[in-house]
């Protein structure tokens, strides 16, 4: 946990250095990007995400008055929701990818070996 939580707040930390927006906005981004439609519903967000689902109401509202997403009608059931990234959107999640990348192979890639990559990816799927 000690190294997860040093691990995320030097990528935050190369976020805010970038003027970029937190970490938060980039999981939703890039979960909505890569859709095929490009929409999910609210829950599906949360799903995919870390995040809770009060924190995800707010967090989509930022996103929305930032003109990032968009919500539609959900087409079966007049009450439901879509979230659906806007073109805005899609622009910021590449820009802060470039800014992610290098953080990523910073703080992590750099320290380790492609063979310990795997390792540690074998043994934490093992999770899921």
């Amino acid at each position: 946990m000690r190294a997860r939580d040093r691990l995320l707040a030097a990528i935050e930390s190369d976020f805010k250095a970038a003027k970029m927006p937190p970490l938060s906005w980039y999981d939703v981004l890039w979960e909505l990007a890569r859709t095929e439609d490009r929409r999910l519903r609210p829950y599906e967000i949360e799903e995919r995400t870390l995040l809770a689902q009060y924190n995800l109401s707010r967090l989509v509202d930022r996103l929305e008055r930032e003109g990032l997403v968009c919500r539609e009608t959900f087409g079966e059931d007049a009450r439901g929701r879509w979230v659906v990234i806007t073109d805005a959107g899609l622009q910021l999640r590449e820009r802060m990818w470039a800014v992610y990348a290098k953080s990523i192979d910073a703080n992590i890639g750099c320290r380790l070996t492609e063979s310990e990559a795997n390792s540690i990816s074998a043994l934490l799927a093992r999770f899921l």
